[in-house]
């Protein structure tokens, strides 16, 4: 009988009952009652890239939550029913008033002047019927309900922004297209406005009375006409009945080309960016997680090396290698999983915390809701990383032997694993990569990151091991100081491979960021065309194509005009396919939903270039064709004689491809993705967009003239300055990046972590080194100048690779994957390297002055 087997009978040798748990299990329980005493930055790590994971889990399934639960507020009803140009037949209001309640709403962009002609703002104007809203309530300063706010003929209510923009109060006029609208009201919240598109100005609420009057609703006109539903009993209301409802509609009204949304997914859009975001920053939550990966290897390994004559004694008496492992592999689960419940409590935290903080800001109210997908995906990621960093220093445990009961020391020498753990270590790897990619749709996107996040764990990991090597072919420095720093970087177990392993990817991740903020910005400022288009105008009538150009050649003289005709219209199938099942990759799939700008010409529009098949002839008469943006055909899978059919004022229409062009999108000139042969087009009623470019050395007082001059002489368009529309996109892209900025900051300070845990570690041969060097008479100054210049070349090597890899990134992220000129920063480079240091130097400067703190005589002892 084994000592081990004594030790499951009684005092007297009678062997007890069967217990409840294993003897691995019960012998692991007792070695934690001991403490969790350096496992802190194990669970730190664990619990940083854990919370991460599952915070941004939380948060979107909060705004997803409150989506859901607001959306017959933001949808104005239980259905929607939306589409350009074309409002309601009588026909189709009896088919869809069946259903329920119906309540008209009609949109469209607008010039609001004053009267005096003095200035004008880009506004959205919004016209409803009585029955508005369904759902939902308005709320007015200077009106107690939409009745007095814009029952009377010509009257509105508007935003405040558009009163300051212009200058006006309640009861002044504004003038749009050829009537004056009286200011009744000001309007502070619409219950449906989330629902609306993206508005580009502040929004005139007015009624569909004043807006018939206004004389703007004319074929061909720019207007989005939404109907919305609202169902009579709403205790039968479920998303299974609202879906019938759409499938209804649409083979009642095959051919009125609605755009169909409901109260439990009131905005698609929104909910597929809400989506996107969630596994992109979950992508940057998990680089945290992988990177604390490091310290929870460098934890394990330390947990092994204090263990080693608890092995010995162990194995002494009779306990087997595989005992000996899933006792400590049960510890160092355990202690994973006290880790991922830390970082789930901390990652609900994070919607509750936004609420509070952030909830007005917010266009949704959060609705905190806990989901088992957020909770599986965060503690799969915890424990498949925990595992996959454990496996392989767990398995120096098997190594150790018996013999170190007798001897302190044994050989450094580090050997492998036993096969098994090796392929182990590989299972898991690849459990988590397959994981990862099945966790989101973009798996290209996925396996992207798998791998590039394995290479640069393997450079990182070899810049580490090399460092020391080329550091000890140096020659001997004469400064004693830097001799003891470089002495120090060199040794065996230094700091060089932890820094650069732990702060690499994180610095990384902010230079690359940094970088790809740099070249975005600046191709959409400073790379825009020498002469890119000053305004678009919008609904610019057939008849008033040439006085429009005769007043541009005579009052901006010099100026390029450019016109085209522009119809919106939605794309409802490809090849027979309807377009909701099409499956896609993510970065096309919006020109599947939603109304899209479509033209038609006679030659190959400027900006384009014909790649693939013919131009038509001049006067083609035949079948209708249509010409298709390349890259885009390419992504759905399109090619020369397939077919595609749009839906144009409530008519679908199915054409050939009969060419693919190539666009040069940053010409910013009339680009558009469908263009038709003229004879499928010509006969419908449109309006035509046109782009006039002042001469280069125009002042900004001058383009304003000129606006205030084209809204006078043609009232029923609409002028958009590229300039204020690409700062708008500017604001909404800082806002993302922030976003990713942020999550690259938790990436960095898991890699702080691993710092931490590195240093904590070396800090008993860093007692010795002082001792030693305080008795041969080295003062603390000399030490701590020679820590600073070892933390000082660390930081310096971890910045310059950082930014070197981090560029490469950026580089390929920029001209390879978005096609856009890169553009180099030299501030990303300072500060990658001022973080660098900053981290490095103060968690270095807390170790030395421990390190000089230290009494000699107790080290000394010890030895």
């Amino acid at each position: 009988m084994s000592p081990l087997d004594v030790a499951r009978s009684d005092p007297h040798g009678a062997p007890t009952a069967a217990p409840l748990l294993p003897l691995w299990l019960r012998l692991a329980a007792r070695e934690l009652r001991t403490g969790l005493s350096g496992f802190a930055v194990f669970i730190g790590c664990i619990a940083l890239g854990v919370m991460v994971i599952t915070g941004v889990g939380a948060l979107s399934d909060a705004l997803r939550a409150g989506l859901s639960s607001q959306g017959r507020l933001i949808l104005g009803g239980d259905l929607a029913f939306v589409r350009p140009h074309a409002r309601a037949t009588a026909a189709e209001l009896t088919a869809l008033a069946k259903h329920g309640r119906i309540s008209e709403t009609a949109t469209l962009r607008s010039m609001a002047r004053r009267t005096d002609g003095a200035d004008q703002a880009l506004a959205e104007l919004k016209a409803v019927d009585g029955l508005y809203p369904l759902a939902g309530a308005l709320k007015f300063d200077g009106a107690t309900g939409l009745a007095e706010a814009i029952s009377r003929p010509m009257s509105a209510a508007v935003e405040p922004l558009l009163l300051e923009r212009l200058g006006l109060k309640i009861g002044d006029a504004i003038r749009i297209g050829d009537s004056e609208i009286s200011v009744r009201a000001v309007l502070r919240s619409e219950p449906d406005g989330l629902g609306d598109r993206a508005s580009f100005g502040p929004r005139i609420l007015v009624s569909m009375d004043t807006l018939e009057r206004t004389g703007l609703i004319q074929p061909g006109t720019l207007i989005r006409w939404r109907y919305a539903m609202a169902l009579s009993d709403q205790a039968l209301v479920s998303r299974e009945s609202l879906l019938a409802i759409a499938e209804a509609t649409k083979r009642d009204l095959p051919e009125a080309g609605f755009s169909i949304s409901n109260r439990f997914e009131p905005s698609p859009q929104l909910t597929r960016t809400l989506e996107r975001l969630r596994q992109f920053l979950t992508l940057i939550g998990l680089t945290s997680l992988i990177v604390g990966g490091v310290g929870v290897a460098n934890a394990v390994s330390t947990f092994i090396d204090k263990r080693r004559k608890v092995i010995a004694t162990m194995k002494s008496l009779g306990a087997p290698a595989r005992l000996v492992f899933r006792i400590f592999l049960a510890q160092i689960l355990a202690v994973a999983g006290l880790g991922i419940l830390i970082g789930l409590a901390l990652g609900y935290l994070i919607p509750v915390i936004a609420g509070a903080v952030a909830g007005d800001a917010l266009p949704i109210r959060l609705e905190f809701t806990v989901t088992w997908q957020s909770i599986a995906t965060a503690t799969g990621y915890g424990f498949l990383v925990a595992l996959l960093f454990a496996l392989w220093p767990l398995g120096r445990a098997e190594h150790v032997p018996p013999s170190v009961l007798f001897r302190d020391d044994v050989s450094g020498e580090r050997s492998w694993p036993r096969a098994r753990l090796i392929v182990a270590t590989a299972l898991v790897a690849a459990a988590l990569a397959a994981f990862i990619v099945l966790s989101t749709d973009a798996w290209q996107v996925a396996l992207g990151f798998c791998g590039g996040l394995t290479v640069l764990l393997a450079v990182f990991w070899g810049i580490g091991q090399l460092v020391p090597k080329l550091v000890r072919l140096l020659p001997r420095s004469r400064r004693p100081e830097l001799a003891v720093a470089l002495s120090s970087i060199a040794a065996p177990g230094g700091l060089a491979g932890a820094i650069v392993l732990s702060l690499g990817l994180g610095l990384s991740l902010l230079v690359a960021v940094a970088l790809v903020d740099r070249s975005l910005q600046q191709e959409l400022s400073g790379r825009l065309p020498e002469r890119s288009p000053t305004f678009y105008i919008l609904d610019i009538g057939k008849s008033e194509v040439g006085p429009f150009e005769t007043f541009i050649a005579t009052q901006a003289p010099g100026s390029l005009i450019e016109t085209a005709p522009m119809l919106r219209g939605r794309l409802v199938a490809l090849n027979g396919v309807p377009a909701e099942s099409v499956k896609t990759s993510p970065d096309a799939q919006w020109v599947l939903y939603g109304d899209r700008g479509l033209s038609f010409s006679a030659q190959v529009p400027a900006g384009s270039r014909v790649v693939q098949g013919d131009w038509w002839p001049a006067g083609y008469k035949g079948e209708p064709l249509v010409s298709f943006e390349a890259e885009l055909a390419r992504k759905l899978g399109l090619k020369i004689g397939d077919s595609v059919t749009v839906n144009v004022l409530g008519r679908n229409l199915n054409a050939r491809i009969a060419n693919l062009r190539e666009l040069k999108w940053e010409s910013l000139n009339l680009n558009f993705v469908l263009v038709f042969s003229p004879n499928t087009l010509e006969a419908a009623p449109y309006k035509l967009l046109s782009t006039v470019t002042l001469p280069s050395a125009s002042s900004l007082e001058a383009e304003m003239t000129l606006a205030r001059g084209m809204a006078k002489s043609f009232p029923g368009t609409t002028q958009v300055r590229v300039k204020e529309a690409i700062a708008q996109f500017n604001g909404i892209l800082e806002k993302i990046l922030v976003a990713v900025r942020v999550a690259g900051g938790v990436t960095l300070l898991a890699g702080a972590l691993v710092l931490a845990g590195a240093m904590a570690t070396a800090q008993r041969r860093r007692l010795k080194e002082a001792v030693i060097l305080k008795a041969l008479g080295v003062t603390r100054a000399r030490i701590l100048i020679s820590h600073l210049m070892e933390y000082g070349l660390l930081s310096m090597i971890a910045g310059l690779f950082a930014v070197g890899l981090g560029t490469l990134a950026a580089w390929i992220g920029v001209s390879q994957v978005m096609e856009v000129p890169f553009e180099f920063s030299i501030l990303a480079v300072f500060q990658a390297l001022g973080l660098a240091t900053l981290l490095i130097a103060a968690f270095g400067l807390a170790a030395t002055s421990l390190v000089l703190r230290t009494p000699p005589v107790p080290i000394l002892k010890s030895e």
